[in-house]
């Protein structure tokens, strides 16, 4: 079964084809600028050199016709033709309440994707036009829809709901969401079987640390607690947010600038975080400016790790304890600094690194020592793998 993982952003297209008897991917591309000038493909077949296409891509549908042209190009091409396409996976950002799981789609699931709108009115739209559009151009291929939110979705009362006036949940659905869900339970699935232990049994803490991060307490392979709230804007400092803020700052912070609150929305999202606190968002040019004796480039890096050091010692507490500890995406996966100085903070919990074993860059490894009385290992993430396994289970179980 070939499966074309889609996800739809507000100007870009990430896409990947797997063939799922054997879980290989096929090929692998990004449309970046749609609906700007210098729009272009970046289509990667397995086992060749990428290929750069500039080519003018007004909207979305445009954007996945270049796709498919790619895949079916009959040099450079995986497929013979749209037929080999069994089914797409659709990453979608946001379900609300009413999605607990992912979902093949339909008129029904797409208008209830479209009432979530509002709740992630910078994602959700961008994802319905792709799933619009694949239905337009691949009439009858049956579609899934994979939700960043869906696996939160177990966390208790006690963790998701806020301390405002209870119309705000019951009218209006104001509530901890959490996202990055598709990546979480990938990797808290991933690495109980490279322990080899059930994953019912494991006390799990995830940190997906990359331009946006977040951690989740994972009890039993359920998720019981995340860092990110009712946007993704909630949790630890990133390369562009803000992170956890007093929300008192909001008005203050609008008086003395004579800014909206929209405008300090943007602020909030696209200028602070680490890029605020040092001008870079990338945290190789941090970890430079760090080694260099920048101190914005010190500040930015001792604030990040410890950010995530904090929420780990919560949901160890949340969860009543913690077997494994997990890092994972960009900065998780690659950034041995930032690992150590994080569990640099671990030690009450009976942690240890070894610096040999955390000398890694992109691969399932455990970099705890030995006796280490708490598992620490590098688990890379791989979200349209999960997508696609999503897609297979249900389109399978549907025929």
């Amino acid at each position: 079964m070939n499966i074309l993982v889609i996800n739809c952003g507000s100007s870009s297209l990430k896409f990947q084809l797997i063939d799922m008897n054997t879980e290989e991917l096929a090929a692998k591309g990004l449309c970046e600028r749609i609906g700007m000038d210098g729009s272009r493909i970046v289509y990667t077949p397995a086992g060749k050199d990428k290929i750069t296409i500039e080519s003018p891509m007004p909207t979305h549908t445009e954007a996945i016709k270049l796709v498919l042209d790619c895949l079916t190009d009959k040099e450079n091409g995986v497929i013979a033709d749209l037929s080999a396409i069994d089914a797409v996976g659709h990453r979608v950002v946001h379900g609300g309440e009413k999605f607990a799981a992912s979902t093949i789609i339909n008129d029904e699931v797409i208008k209830t994707i479209e009432e979530c709108n509002e709740l992630a009115p910078l994602h959700n739209p961008a994802n319905l036009i792709g799933i619009n559009v694949c239905k337009q151009l691949m009439p009858g291929v049956p579609m899934v829809a994979v939700f960043d939110t869906a696996f939160h979705q177990t966390m208790p009362a006690k963790a998701y709901l806020y301390g405002l006036p209870k119309k705000a949940y019951t009218d209006y659905k104001i509530r901890r969401y959490g996202f990055h869900g598709t990546s979480h339970r990938f990797v808290s699935k991933h690495v109980a079987e490279f322990l080899g232990k059930p994953v019912e049994n494991l006390k799990t803490i995830v940190c997906h640390l990359g331009n946006g991060s977040s951690v989740c307490a994972v009890d039993g392979g359920k998720s019981v607690d995340t860092s990110m709230g009712f946007t993704p804007l909630a949790g630890l400092v990133m390369g562009t947010r803000s992170g956890d803020i007093d929300p008192a700052i909001l008005e203050y912070y609008c008086a003395k600038e004579n800014v909206s609150v929209s405008e300090l929305t943007t602020i909030l999202n696209k200028k602070s975080g680490l890029e605020g606190l040092c001008g870079k968002s990338d945290c190789r040019d941090i970890e430079a400016g760090y080694a260099e004796g920048d101190q914005d480039c010190i500040n930015a890096m001792e604030i990040l790790c410890y950010d995530v050091a904090k929420f780990i010692g919560a949901y160890a507490a949340a969860m009543n304890g913690v077997d494994d500890i997990v890092f994972t995406a960009g900065i998780g996966e690659n950034s041995k600094s930032v690992r150590e100085k994080i569990c640099g903070y671990l030690g009450y919990l009976g942690v240890k690194i070894c610096p040999e074993r955390n000398d890694v860059h992109g691969e399932d490894r455990i970099i705890s020592t030995d006796d280490s009385k708490v598992t620490v290992c590098v688990i890379p993430t791989n979200e349209e793998l999960m997508i696609a396994r999503d897609t297979k289970e249900l389109v399978e179980a549907a025929k």
